[in-house]
C-alpha cells in the first residue's frame, strides 16, 4: 500500500538528522537529559486535508551501567488514517548509546507492524571494525532464516531516531552545510542538510524563531529514492527543540508537528 508505506518514512524522518563530519564543531551543553519527552502529530494532505495518520513519542531513559542513555521512540496509527483507510502501523524503536560524550548509536532494537506484518530486527554497530550488522526476523515464522544485511561504516553513525539529537548539538548558523551519516536497515546513508533561514514559526510552545534545515533526502541513490522535499525547523533557544518537519513527496504533504514538550529532570530543575 503505497500511500501508507510513505507516510511511514516521513514518519521516521522526523528524526532524520546530521552528523557532524564536517562544517563546525558541537556546542558544549546538551540541551536535554533523563526524563525529556518530545510527542509529535503527523497530519497527511491529499485526498483531504489535514488528514491526521498518527502520533510519535520520544523519551530519553536511563542505559543502566553506563553514563549514556536509550532513546526510545514509538509511533502509532491513528484518527483518519485508521478510519478511511483501514490501515495502522506501531513502529518501536531503542536506540542505545553507550557513552554520553560521544553521541552515536551502537544499537537499535525495532519492532515494526504493519496490519498484519510484524518484523523486529536488532542493528548493531561495532565501531572497531567500522561495521554495522542489521538482523531481521519475522516472529510469525521463527523457523525462517533471517534477513542480515552488513554494510561498512566510514564514522560515527546515528540512526533515524539518535539523529535528530546529534543535530541540536550543532551551532547551527545560516549558509552552514552538514554532512548526514546515518543508517537504518544496514545500510548507510550520507546527504548535506542545508541550514537555509532562521525564522519565526507558531508552535505549541508559541511563537519562536527557528533554524530551516533541508536534507536532501530524495532522489536517486538516497534514502528516498523518489522525487519530494523535507523541511525541518528547529528553535533557535539553548534547547534546541525540533518543533516542525514537512514532507512534500508523491503521497502528498505530510506535516509533523510538536504536540507536547516535558523536559528533562535536569532542565525542569533549572
Amino acid at each position: 500500500m503505497r500511500i501508507a508505506s510513505t507516510t511511514l518514512v516521513a514518519v521516521a524522518l522526523l528524526a532524520f538528522a546530521v552528523s557532524a563530519q564536517n562544517g563546525g564543531g558541537r556546542t558544549s551543553a546538551r540541551p536535554f537529559g533523563i526524563g525529556e519527552q518530545l510527542t509529535f502529530k503527523g497530519e497527511l494532505s491529499k485526498i483531504i486535508r489535514g488528514l491526521d495518520f498518527g502520533d510519535m513519542t520520544f523519551t530519553v531513559l536511563p542505559n543502566p551501567g553506563t553514563d549514556g542513555f536509550v532513546i526510545r521512540s514509538e509511533a502509532k496509527s491513528r484518527g483518519t488514517l485508521l478510519a478511511l483507510l483501514r490501515f495502522s502501523f506501531i513502529q518501536k524503536y531503542d536506540s542505545v548509546i553507550s557513552d554520553g560524550a560521544v553521541l552515536r548509536v551502537d544499537r537499535t532494537v525495532k519492532y515494526d507492524q504493519q496490519k498484519e506484518r510484524i518484523r523486529e530486527s536488532d542493528a548493531v554497530f561495532d565501531y572497531g571494525n567500522n561495521r554495522v550488522t542489521f538482523t531481521e526476523r519475522n516472529p510469525k515464522a521463527p523457523m525462517n532464516a533471517p534477513r542480515v544485511i552488513a554494510s561498512e561504516l566510514p564514522g560515527d553513525a546515528h540512526d533515524v531516531i539518535t539523529g535528530i539529537y546529534a543535530l541540536r548539538l550543532l551551532p547551527l548558523e545560516v549558509g552552514k552545510t552538514f554532512n548526514v551519516l546515518v543508517s537504518d536497515s544496514g545500510l548507510v546513508y550520507s546527504v548535506p542538510v542545508k541550514v537555509t533561514a532562521r525564522e519565526y514559526q507558531r508552535t505549541v510552545l508559541g511563537r519562536v524563531m527557528c533554524f530551516r534545515l533541508e536534507p536532501e533526502v530524495f532522489g536517486k541513490g538516497r534514502f528516498i529514492e523518489e522525487e519530494g522535499r523535507m523541511t525541518i525547523w528547529i528553535t533557535d533557544t539553548p534547547l534546541r527543540i525540533p518543533v516542525k518537519s514537512r514532507i512534500d513527496a508523491s503521497v502528498g504533504r505530510v506535516d509533523i508537528k510538536l504536540k507536547t514538550y516535558k523536559p528533562s529532570s535536569e532542565q525542569a530543575a533549572r
